[in-house]
């Protein structure tokens, strides 16, 4: 299998081609993959879904050396899927880092996926309840532990019926602004192929991109107010960033962008 070639896009929208992976790059990957921290349940998971993602999914990847190796950083991305986790995973490893979830309190309490949730350190967020902050709270311990924590801005899948992302929610900003922590924007595209919404079954061989671009600029904002103005405009570089990632991924320009 020859290496893949395809354009990436920055988060200033500059175009770029990258070597994207091989198959034997994904193979030779398995025995290097980051291990310490991972928990024994997260750590089965892992062990048994990243040769199913080799055999039976067209990973493409770009931007790895966006993502810090060590130290604090939050991984905003757009979500499609329930096979975003796994793909978005599998490309955090692949960059050298173990990935910590702000996920839905409820995985917590289904059967097996709640010992990977507690065994991995992922932060549950409860959305029925006035504990929101709690996840924050949470959150911000992790990464003053110096973890790669990954946050779906939108909150859940896009309802956008071209996959766009929606509207962000302003929780990564808070974090982002109160811990000053670096967020790098990912952009996934092919897990509703893989996994579309309703089945259970992925469907194999699909083409998966995930990219990730240049740590979106809040300085100016760092030492202001968390003000709603300052939290939206916090998000709103943030999800422009994600979305220009992705009109690279797709080589489609976003409606909103004529």
């Amino acid at each position: 299998m020859t290496a893949v070639r395809w354009g990436a896009v920055t988060a200033s929208g500059v175009m770029t081609e990258d070597p994207g992976v091989t198959f034997s790059q994904m193979v030779a990957l398995t025995t290097r993959l980051p291990r310490r921290g991972r928990g024994f349940w997260y750590s089965v998971a892992i062990d048994l879904l990243w040769p199913l993602v080799v055999l039976f999914v067209r990973m493409r990847m770009a931007g790895r050396t966006n993502i810090p190796r060590e130290g604090a950083v939050l991984l905003a991305s757009n979500h499609l899927s329930f096979a975003d986790p796994v793909t978005l995973t599998a490309f955090a490893l692949a960059s050298g880092r173990v990935p910590r979830y702000l996920a839905k309190a409820s995985l917590w309490k289904a059967p097996v996926i709640g010992w990977v949730m507690s065994s991995g350190r992922h932060i549950p967020v409860d959305r029925s309840s006035v504990r929101g902050g709690v996840a924050l709270d949470s959150a911000s311990t992790a990464l003053e532990a110096g973890e790669c924590v990954i946050v779906y801005p939108e909150g859940t899948f896009t309802n956008d019926p071209d996959g766009w992302p929606m509207r962000g929610k302003n929780g990564v900003a808070r974090l982002a602004l109160t811990t000053r922590t670096p967020v790098v924007p990912v952009a996934q595209w092919g897990t509703r192929e893989l996994l579309p919404p309703g089945k259970f079954v992925p469907r194999p061989w699909r083409k998966v991109s995930v990219v990730a671009g240049a740590e979106v600029d809040l300085s100016d904002l760092y030492g202001l107010e968390p003000t709603k103005a300052v939290l939206d405009e916090a998000t709103a570089r943030i999800m422009g960033a994600v979305t220009t990632l992705l009109t690279g991924v797709r080589d489609l320009p976003h409606p909103g962008s004529h």
